[in-house]
């Protein structure tokens, strides 16, 4: 109970000054450079998981059970990123050509994409260790000081620049990277980095699978963004990143809970195997997703300037969208729970199916109303519900084909026979 008080903490701090930067940038820019911005944003935390190739996957479980190790794995994970880079540089130019070039110059995505996988990646990096090894105000703390940092940038955008798309990708470029630098130095356990091959090439399959599964993930979660610029155009966009900024506030007190129970899963694979828990907990998930976007989309209904005039005129769609919440948390939920299972091949499939899904559905959504009433809102509850259903039913499957399988791992996916040097 303290260390999820610790995470969720963190989450509110993280939820107060999230708040302040999303209100400062989403008036600081135009509705259309928001949805650019936002869209750009979606572009990099996708192509931030393939930076690393997921070696931090490895290096998680290490210091969640193995933390003399963390020295080998940090090393590793150096080595995966620099490789990485060049694919993650010729993926970017693909999504520019494909979705941006019509709409936006080519510095301003650069630099937007760069900080999400340079800077807020590597941020992420560290929180993740520190989260392993149980030290969980730690990680709490510098998710707050990130948010923080990035509300600031955003405050001195709004109240001194020149309110133009590239001056904010330079800044926040900047407050990434800055974050980043500082996240090490600070925060980052002190050990000697050396350099091991044989632990790397033993982990490599569950790297590259965590790696596939992140990015299926978020590219199903984010594709709505690009899919909504290619087909609405960048004001439809804005408002559209405006409503689901809004939804995805919501998300964070669920994920400080998710990730306790990652780590419980890792601990005692048997715990989850009543139905009686499951249907409690995710209940309990889309009660409180519900709960926040209700109170949320009331307090804008009575005030419906608190937040800015951009923020208004997307403000009365957060009603009519109760649902969504709920139904993506469980998903992402559900994600996690294959995750701590080391099912990480079945997680990247079902992410993949789950994407083709939610594609598909918004695609249909977007071509069968119009674009100034309120119906494909109201059709994306139903488009959620059809993704829970999907993800759920694959989820609970495999977590039942593992109860009469005989295990043949440790909790968490570490072999029982150590490897050299482990």
């Amino acid at each position: 109970m303290r260390n999820y008080a610790y995470l969720v903490g963190g989450s509110v701090g993280r939820l107060v000054l999230s708040l302040a930067y999303f209100v400062s940038v989403a008036n600081g820019l135009t509705v259309s450079d928001f949805g650019l911005f936002a869209t750009a944003s979606a572009t990099g935390i996708v192509l931030s998981r393939i930076a690393g190739f997921g070696f931090v996957s490895p290096l998680y479980r290490v210091a969640t059970v193995k933390p003399r190790l963390i020295g080998a794995y940090t090393l590793g994970l150096i080595l995966a990123f620099a490789l990485s880079l060049p694919i993650v540089a010729a993926v970017g130019a693909g999504f520019y050509a494909a979705v941006f070039a019509g709409d936006m110059a080519l510095p301003a995505f650069a630099a937007i994409v760069a900080a999400e996988v340079l800077g807020w990646r590597l941020l992420e990096v560290v929180v993740i260790v520190n989260n392993g090894l149980g030290r969980f105000a730690r990680g709490a703390s510098l998710v707050v000081i990130g948010s923080g940092v990035r509300a600031v940038a955003a405050l001195i955008f709004a109240g001194v620049s020149d309110h133009t798309l590239l001056s904010w990708a330079l800044c926040y470029l900047a407050s990434n990277l800055g974050l980043a630098a500082f996240a090490f130095i600070a925060f980052y356990p002190r050990q000697r980095l050396r350099f091991a091959p044989k632990l790397y090439l033993a982990r490599w399959r569950d790297s590259v699978s965590v790696a596939s599964a992140e990015v299926i993930f978020y590219l199903q979660s984010e594709l709505d963004k690009l899919l909504v610029l290619s087909l609405g155009g960048p004001h439809v966009a804005g408002l559209y990143a405006i409503l689901m900024r809004l939804v995805d506030l919501t998300a964070l007190p669920i994920r400080s809970f998710t990730m306790m129970l990652v780590q419980k899963l890792m601990k005692t694979p048997q715990w989850l195997e009543s139905w009686r828990i499951r249907w409690m907990i995710e209940g309990g998930i889309a009660a409180v997703s519900i709960g926040g976007l209700a109170a949320l989309g009331g307090f804008l209904y009575l005030f419906p300037d608190a937040l800015g005039r951009n923020v208004a005129g997307a403000g009365p769609l957060v009603l009519v969208a109760l649902l969504v919440p709920a139904f993506r948390n469980l998903v992402e939920y559900q994600s996690e729970l294959l995750y701590a299972r080391g099912r990480t091949t079945m997680r990247a499939l079902v992410l993949a199916l789950v994407g083709l899904i939610k594609a598909g559905l918004l695609v249909v959504l977007l071509t069968s109303f119009d674009d100034e009433g309120t119906g494909w809102i109201v059709g994306l509850n139903a488009l959620f519900l059809v993704l829970w259903l999907v993800s759920a039913a694959a989820t609970y499957t495999a977590f039942d084909w593992d109860r009469g399988a005989k295990r043949r791992d440790l909790p968490g996916g570490l072999s029982p026979d150590p490897l050299p040097g482990e």
